[in-house]
């Protein structure tokens, strides 16, 4: 049988279309020997078993294939916290974590009130309560699969957080403090959907008309009525889109219109804030 580096070197060099390779099948390894990295470069001549060489085997094809890695595992790490992660939602990738960045930057009262809509995994809702524990935070998730598996890392990670079935507003009552939102943002005709993980993922989290507005323009629209005076909208977005979401918000009466760069300096996502009561 295969020792730990074995194997490793093995799979790396098969997955030759991963931008990734190493880091891909580390994770594999981690996952189904339950270990963490260290333990890798420590006993890297360990043999593995049977069984395991099996399932390492069978999860390595699946990655071939293009299958995400954080569906092979379940798990998906996201502000620190262990998401688990389903074909149900879309995966969290580090470039939102740009949107918990800028939460930390604003001047919100302590026992603020959030709301992210459209949670998938629950991600942002989950890291935001965990920076901010004495703040009220709700999510939405229109998906019954997506909405139970946000609950259970609510759950499991024990931070408290309600969870709301319905679409955007729906079922959503009250004023915040905060609301942000992930939504669904490319054009139906982008080349992309064809290409790396998003072939996985579920198109309801990805895709809106109006080559990709359709749900941000929807948000800006019904979100003054939803926001107490000087609350902020956060917003995450396609690489090319700042420009059509600023203005947007411009036009709906938003100030301190502005945005912020992801990991690869790409302006991905935009805000602003509801002007507060004159005096």
């Amino acid at each position: 049988m295969s020792s730990v580096s074995d194997w490793l070197n093995r799979a790396q060099t098969s997955l030759t279309d991963s931008e990734s390779p190493r880091a891909d099948a580390e994770l594999l390894l981690m996952h189904v020997l339950e270990v963490n990295r260290a333990w890798l470069y420590t006993w890297p001549e360990k043999p593995l078993t049977e069984s395991q060489q099996d399932l390492l085997d069978t999860l390595l094809a699946r990655r071939i294939e293009g299958h995400p890695v954080a569906h092979l595992t379940g798990v998906r790490e996201f502000w620190s916290l262990p998401l688990r992660v389903a074909p149900s939602t879309l995966i969290p990738r580090p470039d939102t974590e740009t949107l918990i960045e800028w939460t930390l930057d604003l001047d919100l009262p302590d026992a603020a009130r959030a709301i992210d809509l459209g949670t998938g995994t629950g991600a942002i809702a989950l890291a935001i309560k965990s920076e901010y524990p004495a703040w009220s935070v709700e999510a939405v998730e229109f998906n019954a699969d997506a909405h139970a598996l946000a609950k259970n890392n609510a759950e499991r990670l024990e931070l408290d957080v309600h969870v709301i079935h319905g679409s955007w507003f729906e079922h959503v009552t009250g004023h915040f403090d905060l609301i942000v939102s992930n939504p669904p943002y490319i054009d139906p005709d982008d080349h992309h959907l064809n290409e790396g993980d998003v072939r996985f993922e579920p198109a309801s989290a990805l895709v809106a008309e109006q080559s990709g507005l359709a749900d941000l323009f929807h948000i800006i629209d019904h979100a003054p009525d939803y926001l107490k005076p000087d609350g902020w909208l956060l917003l995450e977005h396609g690489y090319d889109q700042a420009k059509a979401v600023c203005d947007y918000l411009r036009q709906k009466g938003f100030v301190n219109v502005q945005n912020r760069c992801d990991l690869g300096g790409n302006p991905r996502i935009s805000g602003g804030q509801l002007p507060g009561v004159p005096e």
